[in-house]
């Protein structure tokens, strides 16, 4: 088995291990957050932080939600302890939710598409870094229709620390800088426009913070490819939503932009300079 082989296959494995940190990571990172501003709330109407259990990311132990017992480590085997308990808790037999196995999947696949992309060595380690932030991005901003601060913020730093390095040569310095400046203005400038017009804001300061990460990794070339394929998305599906909403199947609700983004962005990333040869003509 030839070293690039085993390159792949690593990727693959620590990214199932990734995945399974990941879906800690969605689940916990906003309530971590709620808990502050609450603590945050609190403090300036000058009364005492409301009392709290300690949580973390590490803090408690996985447990079962309906049961509350802890997990063995032979039940947090990332895909394999699904797959063997059927998706159910070994205690209490409470259906698990497939959306654990579906990250950890999810994250190994691109994993090892990134590790065949780009080989070992660190462009395919900060490329990694940037995969994993998406989805843990993705699946937080579709749980709750927020991006956090801190991670769109670290995606934006290591998008510089890639051009300063030269890690993706197609990507020079300047191009990084204007990608996350006009990434930035652009979304807030059609969100200004849009809330003079009808009165309502139409995306949050996540997704500016987001594009313009991308635009840190991408250059500012690459964001008229990224926002038009994140926008077809975003549009097939608001569309079927709504349809479906009208004929009373699910309900129209708003939709996330970021999932959009973020599946954009990788799809530009695992294209490399090729996009331009294939996406800009379109």
């Amino acid at each position: 088995m030839s070293p690039d082989t085993l390159f792949v296959l690593g990727a693959a494995v620590v990214g199932l291990a990734i995945g399974s940190f990941l879906n800690v990571v969605i689940h916990r990172y906003p309530r971590m957050m709620e808990a502050a501003w609450r603590a945050q709330c609190a403090e300036l109407d000058g009364k005492e932080p409301p009392a709290a259990a300690l949580f973390n990311l590490w803090i408690p132990r996985s447990h079962c939600p309906s049961c509350k017992k802890t997990l063995a480590v032979t039940d947090n085997i990332p895909v394999f302890s699904y797959a063997i308990l059927r998706g159910r808790c070994r205690y209490c037999r409470a259906p698990i939710s497939g959306r654990y196995p579906l990250v950890e999947t999810l994250t190994a696949v691109l994993s090892a598409a990134v590790a065949w992309k780009f080989g070992f060595g660190l462009a395919a380690g900060f490329a990694l870094v940037f995969t994993w932030l998406l989805i843990a991005l993705t699946f937080i901003d579709l749980d709750t229709q927020f991006l956090p601060f801190e991670m769109t913020s670290l995606l934006f730093w290591l998008g510089f620390v890639a051009t300063l390095l030269a890690l993706y040569p197609w990507v020079s310095l300047r191009e990084s800088v204007l990608g996350a400046l006009v990434g930035y203005f652009s979304l807030w400038s059609l969100n200004a426009l849009y809330k003079l017009v009808r009165g309502r804001v139409g995306m949050g300061d996540g997704d500016f913070a987001l594009l313009a990460g991308l635009g840190a990794w991408m250059g500012v070339a690459a964001l008229l490819p990224i926002v038009l394929l994140a926008s077809a998305v975003g549009a097939i599906v608001g569309i079927t939503q709504n349809l479906l909403a009208r004929r009373g199947v699910g309900l129209e609700v708003a939709i996330p932009f970021g999932p959009y983004l973020a599946g954009a962005g990788m799809i530009m990333l695992l294209a490399g300079p090729a996009w331009s040869k294939w996406i800009m003509p379109l």
